[in-house]
Formats: structure tokens, sequence, C-alpha cells
């Protein structure tokens, strides 16, 4: 069986979470962290290594085993740049990045291996999607990392990206692995 290409995992979990009033990075589910939590999809998904991108909160997180935290002093710019900061922390090994939010705590680690097998087979972006809608996770091939200079500002990551390139992604579906529901508030976490 052939080897998979060096794919990281990067979790992005620089932002305040003020619709949450603090930082989600930060948030307890089940008695951890959800940046445990988001390593831990990601590790469990095959990635290595795993970088998480940190900026409000970082000081306040417990440590975060099996992942490298990178710091991100202009995570207030907005997601777009903590998504190019992220990228450009990676090994020159790496082939591609699969994107994770830290606020998605229902993702799955099989979601995060069927993207990967996705680039495996030749794709240079993949996307899970849930009921014919794109979520996560995003798996972006090094090719795209230089083209989000241009499409990952202000609180957009990929996004415009993959509007703008359909000619690239693959769209993986996901609806039986997991669900991309957002923890945005303190009423959504007991929903999940």
């Amino acid at each position: 069986m052939p080897e998979l290409p060096v794919t990281a995992g990067l979790l992005l979990a620089a932002g305040a979470g003020r619709r949450y009033g603090r930082p989600k990075a930060l948030v307890e589910l089940a008695g951890e962290p959800l940046a445990r939590r988001g390593i831990r999809l990601l590790r469990d998904g095959g990635c290595a290594p795993v970088h998480v991108v940190l900026g409000a909160g970082a000081d306040e997180l417990p440590d975060l085993p099996g992942a490298v935290p990178v710091r991100h002093d202009g995570w207030q710019e907005g997601l777009g740049s903590s998504l190019r900061r992220g990228l450009a922390s990676l090994p020159a090994d790496v082939s591609a990045a699969v994107v994770a939010l830290v606020d998605q705590p229902l993702l799955s680690p099989l979601a995060i291996r069927r993207v990967r097998a996705a680039h495996a087979g030749g794709a240079v972006v993949a996307i899970a999607t849930y009921a014919g809608r794109p979520g996560h996770p995003v798996l972006l091939g090094r090719a795209t990392w230089p083209l989000l200079d241009r499409y990952a500002v202000g609180d957009r990551g990929a996004r415009d990206l993959l509007r703008a390139r359909p000619d690239l992604v693959v769209r993986v579906p996901c609806d039986d692995l997991g669900s991309p529901v957002d923890v945005d508030t303190p009423a959504d976490l007991p929903r999940v």
C-alpha cells in the first residue's frame, strides 16, 4: 500500500470568542479544553505534525501535548491571518494541511482521514461536505498556500479561494461522520 503524503493538522484557535465571552480554545467540554479536543481530532485522523495557532488566551491554556503551539500576535486581524500564520509555521516536507476550527468539537477523525485520502488520490483541495454544504475539515495542498495571501483576509479563511478556483476542489461527503456544528455561545455547549 502506498504511503500517504505528509499531511499536517492545523487547528485554528486564536480568536477571542467575543460571542462566547472568552476564547473558545479555553472552553471545556466533558472536562477537556476545546483546544485539546481539536488536537486529538487531528492526530486521530492521521495528521502529523499538528500545529495550533494561538492568540487570545494563549497564556491561559494548559499544556497542549501532541501539538506545536504557534503564537500569533496578529490574531485580531481575523481568521485569514491565523490561517496564513499557521501554514507558514509548517515544515517544508508537509504536502498539505488539514484545517480544523477549535469551535467544532463534533467533527470526526474519520472525516479527517477521508479528506486526507482525497489528497493521496491527487486532490489539491479537499473539503468535507454535510448535506451537500461545504464545512470542515478542509485540506489545502501546499500549491494553494501562496494564493491565500490574496484570498484569506479579515475573517475569511480559504472560502473565497474555494469559490474562485472550483477546479481545484474535491468535495468529500462526510454526512455520516460527525457534525460541523459550531460552539459560538455558552447556550450552544449543552446542545453538543
